[in-house]
């Protein structure tokens, strides 16, 4: 079904209960101020209004990521104006914060954001990487994704160098009935099925299905990627103060690789987390999980099987006087074995990596509009021993509906299997060995922040930082010679810029949300390294990134939403800057059916978003869609 002049698809999706309808309706039509109010929880680890978050966080809603049309993860965090997001074909994405986004001459993955789902990490512990193939959510059980760009490492530990992706799912209390989709384009479809119920007055369940499948040929080269996954919710609400949620979901897919053997990709998870409220705020926390994970090749391309225990902790309360006192700590173990990869070892093939944290944070009112926030963070870990990550913020009520917060905060990107174990080799030539001197990467972060409520009708958010890195890896050529090439920590140097976004209403029937990012990098080597790769290895970024939503409701029943970004050039290796636009146009024609024509990358037929020597190009993709309630 190639080209987009010949693209037809379809859709159906049962969306919720008219009850749930009417809620998003309120969400969507919600005052500018009242939105300000929601709460998010990644800032502090507890519920706070976003209007007095001291961080740069911004919340993609359900109502977002249901009108945005778009079915998978990657394409629903390109509506964080924070974020930046770059694809190439179906099987390759990077997505980083601030810079440092990985794909350079030597690697095409992005190491320094956290990225949660439920609480469940998610990056794989073998490279401090996101295998985003495998990571998949029903958008619709999607209550909301809170993005902050920008250290999170006290609370969240070491890999939240750049940034934290917390993605957040409905209670399953709010996900009932029947809800069917499947989609069929010129490059896509994607079926799926969710039941929800409720065992009692207190109990709720959701179970799903998903089938996605992409499918992309360029230059004789099929790129295509196939994925089934299955899972389930359960929450128990047994007393007003307690409530327990058990989760967990399976999935097995496959991507091709051009002319290569297929690479086949696999997992399941369970999750539990019981929650106590208590009285005067106070609430204790319990969470802990099990994750499976691997990949494998056919014809002997090698395997590697992930297995992660993790348990956690915390307890919030308010001793009086003005604070507010989070603290914690978790234990996490994972188990990896590695086997026949063409060309890379690791030495040791399998392993047992541990982790182990501390956690205290104090929101003290230093007056009635000032608050200062210091916390700290003990972590020890396989490779680095024990790490101090600390921060202190200070945010101001300047005014009714402004605040202006600033924060200087210490990270760091731990050694990894990648860093300190491999061994890469051509032919029987060994390449590149890691070394057991592989330290730590390390960010000091300053930042200044305003966020603003400018009428019932418009809010803005401004975040400047500054960013001193030191310890960045770099590829080095052996001490005697060329070959072996070893890894080091031999870059330092700062970058600085601002993200910036704005939600305004223009009329009640018209929203628009602009935002723009600068990002001004200035790296340099230590003395003693050598520039072998150039400086690229830090990061290739964009200097600018621009976009602008539009969302209009036209009459009661018809629906436009369209998506404008910017993204310059990528300066070495160079790929030219784009400018593409998503839409889509919905009409409801029933109480519970809409009709829908959704399409992404409409400027051009193709784009590249990375190194040609690394991914494909980005082409049009056009699909319609129907949805009902049973």
């Amino acid at each position: 079904m190639g080209g987009a002049a010949g693209v037809v698809g379809l859709l159906l999706s049962c969306p919720l209960s008219s009850a749930r309808a009417q809620s998003l309706e309120e969400l969507r039509d919600m005052p500018i101020e009242a939105l300000s109010k929601l709460d998010v929880t990644s800032v502090t680890r507890s519920a706070a209004s976003i209007a007095d978050a001291p961080a740069s966080i911004y919340v993609i809603t359900h109502d977002d990521i249901v009108r945005s049309g778009t079915l998978t993860l990657a394409g629903i965090l390109r509506l964080a104006p924070n974020l930046q997001v770059m694809r190439g074909g179906p099987n390759e994405t990077v997505i980083a914060a601030r810079g440092l986004s990985g794909n350079d001459q030597a690697q095409n993955f992005s190491n320094k954001l956290l990225v949660l789902i439920d609480g469940r990490t998610v990056y794989s512990p073998l490279f401090s990487g996101v295998y985003w193939d495998m990571q998949d959510v029903l958008p619709e059980d999607v209550e909301r994704i809170e993005v902050i760009s920008g250290p999170g490492a006290t609370l969240w530990g070491s890999n939240a160098v750049n940034g934290v992706i917390n993605i957040i799912t409905r209670d399953a209390g709010a996900s009932q009935g029947l809800y069917g989709t499947g989609v069929v384009g010129n490059r896509t479809y994607d079926l799926g099925l969710r039941l929800g119920g409720r065992t009692s007055e207190t109990a709720s369940y959701r179970l799903f299905v998903k089938r996605h499948e992409n499918f992309e040929t360029a230059s004789g080269r099929d790129d295509g990627s196939r994925r089934t996954q299955a899972g389930f919710r359960v929450d128990w609400n047994s007393s007003p103060s307690d409530a327990l949620m058990v989760q967990g979901d399976g999935y097995y897919g496959s991507r091709s690789q051009g002319t290569a053997a297929d690479e086949h990709l696999y997992g399941y998870d369970l999750l539990t987390r019981w929650r106590h409220s208590g009285p005067s705020g106070q609430t204790l926390q319990l969470q802990a999980y099990y994750d499976h994970t691997g990949r494998h090749v056919d014809d002997d391309g090698g395997r590697f099987s992930l297995d992660t225990f993790d348990v956690e902790g915390q307890h919030s309360f308010s001793p009086g006087s003005g604070h507010e006192i989070v603290w914690g700590g978790g234990a996490r173990a994972s188990r990896y074995e590695i086997e026949d990869i063409p060309g890379l070892d690791f030495v040791p093939d399998r392993r047992t990596l541990f982790v182990a944290n501390i956690f205290a944070q104090d929101s003290v009112a230093l007056a009635p509009a000032l608050k200062a926030t210091v916390g700290v963070k003990l972590e020890g870990r396989t490779y680095a021993g024990l790490t101090l990550l600390p921060s202190a913020r200070l945010s101001w009520k300047a005014g009714k509906g402004m605040l202006v917060w600033g924060a200087v905060s210490r990270a760091v990107r731990s050694p990894t299997p990648f860093d300190r174990d491999v061994v890469e080799s051509i032919g029987q030539t060994i390449f590149l060995t890691a070394l057991s001197s592989f330290r730590s990467e390390k960010l000091t972060a300053l930042e200044l922040g305003t966020r603003s409520t400018l009428s019932s009708r418009a809010s803005l958010s401004v975040s400047a930082f500054y960013n001193l890195y030191d310890d960045l890896r770099t590829v080095e050529p052996a001490p005697d010679g060329f070959i072996p090439l070893r890894w080091g920590n031999g870059i330092k140097g700062d970058s600085y810029g601002f993200d910036a976004w704005a939600d305004i209403r223009l009329a009640d029937w018209w929203r628009l949300k602009p935002g723009y990012s600068l990002l001004i990098q200035k790296f340099r080597f230590k003395d003693g390294s050598v520039p072998l790769l150039g400086i690229s290895q830090a990061g290739n970024d964009p200097k600018h990134r621009a976009s602008l939503r539009s969302s209009m409701d036209l009459g009661s029943r018809i629906n436009a939403d369209f998506d404008l970004r910017y993204v310059s050039a990528l300066p070495d290796p160079h790929v030219p800057g784009y400018i593409e636009l998503g839409a889509r146009l919905g009409w409801q024609f029933e109480e519970r059916a809409e009709l829908s024509l959704s399409g992404f990358n409409l400027l051009h037929d193709h784009h590249r978003e990375l190194p040609a020597s690394q991914a494909t190009a980005i082409r049009r993709s056009i699909f319609v869609a129907l949805k009902w309630t049973i």
